[in-house]
């Protein structure tokens, strides 16, 4: 991963430590620009496809949503040169963030 674009929530207030652990740029889509997020978009597609948008997800059992969870991360991704994304974070070396 050479970078990451993240919304403007404040989960992401400690971006510059993210950014310095994984080595990475980050960057910050602009509001209402969901085609600076085009992975994001394209997975909230995909998760559609078994909750539909608006979907309360605590009243959903916990089993569900484990059993799309396989799916998803098995599913190859052309962003990923067609590797799945369960293929990819497992070539990925382990990295700690702290607080």
């Amino acid at each position: 991963m050479l970078t990451l674009t993240l919304d403007n929530g404040r989960k992401f207030a400690a971006h510059e430590d993210l950014a310095q652990a994984l080595e990475i740029d980050v960057y910050f889509a602009h509001p209402y620009a969901s085609g600076e997020r085009g992975t994001n978009e394209y997975t909230n597609g995909l998760i559609r496809q078994y909750f539909p948008k608006g979907t309360d997800f605590a009243t959903v059992p916990e089993a569900k949503i484990e059993a799309v969870i396989r799916p998803l991360n098995t599913r190859p991704r052309k962003c990923l040169d067609f590797r799945t994304p369960e293929m990819v974070f497992s070539e990925q070396e382990t990295v700690a963030l702290h607080t």
